[in-house]
C-alpha cells in the first residue's frame, strides 16, 4: 500500500495575524512530502509514527461521536490498517513549521472520509471553510487549537488566500521569475520549535491592550499589505513592507525568535540584505527570509544553509 503523496506548505504571511483577522497567504512547498504505507519490517520510527495514527484514530472517532455535523470516516478500516502497521512516510520535518501535521491530516481525510469533499469539485468558499473546519478539528489532536489552514493547503496543493477567518480562497499567484535576483528562502534553525508553547505565550501576550493595539495597528497592517504587494507583483511595494514587518517583530515576538538569532535578524535590517520572518509559530524550525539579491544574502548568511522556495 503506498496512498498518494501530500506536500508541505509554507505560509508566506499571517502567522499569528491570522488568529486576530490579518490577511495571509499560505503556498504548497512540494520539496517535502508525505504519503500512508504499510511495511513489512517497520523501523522505530515507523512504529512511533503508528502508534500516532493510533491515536489519532481514537481522536477521530471521539470527534464522530460528540459531533453529528462532523463527516463520517471509514473507522473499520482506518483501526484494520492501523493494526496491520500503517505509518506516515514523511520527508517533512517536524516542527518546523511546514505543516508536517497538516500533510498526515489531508491524507487521513483523503483516504478514510466516506463523503468527502473533493478537489476536483467547484470549491466554493462555502466548501473550503466547511474543510478548513473539519481539519482544524482533526488536527487540534497535534497542537491543542488549530486553524484547520496547513491540512486545507497541503488537500488542495494550492496556493491559499485568507482574507479573514470566514473568507478564504484559492489564489493565482504571481509565476515565478527565472533569471530574477530577489528571492523567498528558508533558513534553517537547527532548532525543533513548539507550535502549543509558542500560542500559548501569544495568547498571555494578547491580554495587554498595549501588545493588542501593536498587532492591529502595525503587525496586521503591514502583514496585509505584504499580501496585496505580493500577489499584485509589487515587488518593490513589498520589500518595503516586509522590512517593517521584520521590524516590528523582532521588537514585539522576541520569545518566538531563538535567542542565537535575534543579532542575525538585525544585521539583516541594518543592511538591507535580507529581511528575516517568522515560518509558522517560532521558536526554532525554519525562519523565512526576504531578499532582493540573493547572492548578497546568501555571502551575508554564509554559514546558514538556504533554501529557496520562490523567486522574483
Amino acid at each position: 500500500m503506498k496512498g498518494p503523496l501530500f506536500y508541505s506548505k509554507i505560509l508566506l504571511f499571517g502567522e499569528y495575524g491570522i488568529i486576530k483577522d490579518s490577511k495571509g497567504l499560505s503556498i504548497p512547498y512540494n520539496f517535502y512530502k508525505g504519503a500512508l504505507q504499510i511495511s513489512d519490517h517497520p523501523t522505530e520510527e515507523q512504529i512511533k509514527s503508528n502508534g500516532n495514527l493510533s491515536r489519532l484514530t481514537g481522536h477521530i472517532e471521539q470527534l464522530m461521536k460528540e459531533n453529528s455535523d462532523f463527516p463520517r470516516f471509514d473507522v473499520e478500516t482506518l483501526k484494520a490498517d492501523v493494526a496491520a502497521g500503517m505509518y506516515f512516510d514523511s520527508s517533512i520535518p517536524q516542527g518546523y513549521g511546514v505543516g508536517s501535521s497538516g500533510a498526515l491530516v489531508a491524507s487521513i481525510y483523503d483516504k478514510y472520509a466516506i463523503e468527502k469533499i473533493t478537489v476536483l469539485e467547484n470549491l466554493t468558499r462555502e466548501k473550503l471553510l466547511i474543510l478548513k473546519d473539519i481539519f482544524g478539528k482533526i488536527e487540534s489532536f497535534f497542537h491543542g487549537k488549530s486553524s484547520g489552514l496547513d491540512p486545507l493547503n497541503s488537500y488542495l496543493s494550492l496556493p491559499i488566500l485568507i482574507n479573514s477567518s470566514n473568507d478564504i480562497e484559492p489564489a493565482g499567484i504571481p509565476s515565478q521569475s527565472t533569471t530574477g535576483k530577489g528571492a523567498v528562502f528558508l533558513l534553517d534553525s537547527g532548532i525543533v520549535g513548539e507550535t502549543a508553547p509558542m500560542v500559548n505565550i501569544f495568547m498571555e501576550n494578547m491580554k495587554q491592550e498595549g501588545f493588542r493595539s501593536m498587532l492591529k495597528d502595525k503587525f496586521v497592517k503591514y502583514t496585509d499589505m505584504c499580501v496585496e504587494d505580493f500577489l499584485s507583483g509589487d515587488v518593490k511595494g513589498l520589500f518595503g513592507n516586509v522590512k517593517k514587518l521584520s521590524h516590528v517583530v523582532l521588537d514585539n515576538f522576541k520569545p518566538m525568535i531563538p535567542a542565537q538569532f535575534h543579532d542575525l535578524w538585525k544585521k539583516g535590517l541594518d543592511t538591507g540584505d535580507y529581511y528575516l520572518k517568522l515560518c509558522g509559530s517560532g521558536g526554532g524550525g525554519y525562519i523565512l527570509g526576504f531578499t532582493e539579491d540573493l547572492e548578497k544574502a546568501e555571502q551575508s548568511l554564509k554559514d546558514y544553509k538556504l533554501e529557496v522556495v520562490y523567486n522574483f
